[in-house]
């Protein structure tokens, strides 16, 4: 007998539809022959469907099986494909045609243990919106992903303890437990619990470039000797961003569900994302890929923060692919199993020191690097990677007096509302649009939003020459002078606005130059 499920499997960060196809009571001996470009763990899961059907008790098949996992051309990968495989496989050795629930209403998914329990896979809330996407009844799918899945609306999640629950729901109708899970909205539990600007000493013109950059989400490098504070300060960032919107949340959701980190279930911290990979990874694991391509650190950071610490130490293959992202907020990777595109609008954060032993003009310690060892140093970084950054601030290092100094600076609280402030002016402003923050603005919104009169104009012209900028970093001064004037809360870029824009352009041209 034919039965026929739906499921799912993932490419890159999008779920696409599969039908699980198992025919039973062929002519020929028993074996099982599964067809439809499976890999190497859906191959294997052969093993596991036939010890998970006898341990709960229902029926094998005695001649000939074949499996199908349609379409053929596209290649179908991971453990998630075994519930349908024995759950189809029970069904057609069942003979029923009158089920209480169609199966094919339904997309199933999930992994079996020998004893046919259910257990969680990766990709729930892709899969979720798969199902509503193709107007399904439901979807069942294990406890753990259920509860990840329940998350997008729209579309009834049941959750999965065994094989023997979901084929007592479509044979005799029995129930299977529905699952609700709420948008999470407190801070209680954030991943940067115990981190604070209040922490910070001194370093007054840094946490105002910080503030700058987080508000309109601009690229920022940090340049200073070691133990200047870049670190501690860099990973502070998250606690002034702006919360999520839903449609943000889901979006990181989806691809950190794409990559398996959300199979513990250990909760969902409605928190943008921080990132930050060690300088020895590899190009693919910075931008993506694999034989069947999956998102990288940048895609991780997506509506987040990707921090890169000690800069220069990344490969130059590393920075330099870098690029586009930066640019366009998303990356193409083609591979033999497919071309996927994956979301990566990520704000840069990076910090380096200005000499290979970091202490190039420190009042305090005394710089042994050649001028030649300093040029390849600096070199590392390429003109077009810098034109990319908005922000260019030096960290100088503290004295004794501001280390000891026992008021307290100001807390992530109060910035975190100016920042929220000005990112509720861009949402406004960009509305109905693709951009969600300034620094995201296209060339026809830049001369749309920050209109600059003829004196500002002519300083601007006489810093462009002065420091010789290239015409992204003109736009990109635009941006952060756009910024600046929606944290003072005007409609009008001023002089000071402009002037303030300019000085975080001018520390590449003097230390790299």
């Amino acid at each position: 007998m034919l039965s026929r499920l739906f499921s799912g499997t993932l490419l890159g960060v999008e779920a696409l539809p599969v039908q699980v196809e198992v025919n039973t009571g062929e002519v020929g001996e028993l074996r099982f022959v599964m067809v439809g470009l499976p890999d190497a763990a859906v191959k294997e899961s052969q093993d596991r469907v036939f010890s998970a059907i006898s341990n709960t008790g229902l029926p094998l098949p005695f001649t000939r099986t074949t499996i199908n996992l349609a379409p053929g051309n596209l290649r179908k990968e991971g453990p998630s494909f075994d519930l349908p495989i024995a759950l189809g496989t029970a069904l057609a050795m069942s003979g029923r045609s009158d089920l209480p629930h169609d199966p094919e209403a339904y997309l199933v998914a999930g992994e079996l243990a020998l004893s046919g329990e259910v257990r969680a896979i990766k990709g729930g809330l892709l899969l979720a919106r798969l199902a509503a996407r193709e107007g399904k009844a439901g979807i069942i799918l294990p406890e753990t992903t259920a509860r990840e899945a329940a998350l997008v609306g729209g579309i009834p999640v049941l959750s999965a303890g065994s094989l023997d629950a979901v084929y007592r729901f479509f044979i005799d109708g029995e129930d299977l437990p529905s699952v609700s899970t709420p948008l999470p909205q407190q801070l209680s539990d954030s991943p940067y619990a115990g981190l604070d600007f209040s922490d910070v000493k001194g370093q007054i013109a840094l946490r105002r470039a910080l503030e700058v950059a987080v508000a309109g989400g601009h690229n920022i490098l940090m340049i200073g000797s070691p133990g200047a504070g870049k670190s501690m300060v860099a990973k502070r960032v998250p606690t002034i961003m702006p919360q999520p919107t839903r449609e943000e949340f889901l979006e990181i959701l989806s691809i950190h569900s794409s990559a398996g980190m959300t199979l513990k279930g250990d909760g969902f911290a409605f928190e943008r994302p921080f990132r930050s990979p060690h300088h020895t990874i590899s190009d693919v694991g910075l931008l993506g890929g694999g034989s069947v391509p999956g998102p990288g650190e940048i895609s991780l950071a997506h509506n987040g923060v990707l921090f890169m610490d000690e800069l220069p130490e990344f490969k130059r293959s590393c920075l330099e692919v870098l690029r586009q992202p930066l640019e366009d907020g998303d990356v193409t990777i083609s591979r033999s199993a497919g071309k996927v595109t994956l979301p990566c609008s990520f704000m840069l954060v990076a910090a380096m020191n200005p000499c290979p032993c970091g202490y190039l003009g420190d009042p305090r310690h005394e710089c042994r690097c050649s001028v030649p060892q300093i040029q390849r140093y600096r070199s590392r970084i390429s003109g077009p990677l810098l034109d990319r950054i908005d922000l260019h601030i030096e960290v100088p290092s503290l004295t004794i007096e501001e280390l000891r100094g026992g008021n307290p600076s100001e807390s992530s609280t109060s910035i975190r509302e100016r920042v929220s402030n000005a990112r509720n002016v861009q949402v406004s402003r960009f509305a109905g649009t693709d951009a969600t923050c300034n620094a995201r603005m296209q060339h026809r919104q830049i001369r749309a939003h920050c209109d600059i009169g003829r004196e500002q104009g002519d300083l601007l012209q006489q810093a462009m020459e002065e420091l010789s900028l290239s015409a992204r970093a003109y736009d990109r001064i635009l941006k952060v002078s756009r910024t600046i004037a929606d944290l003072a809360c005007q409609e009008e870029i001023s002089t000071d606005h402009l002037l303030e824009a300019i000085q975080y352009r001018s520390l590449d041209r003097n230390l790299f130059y």
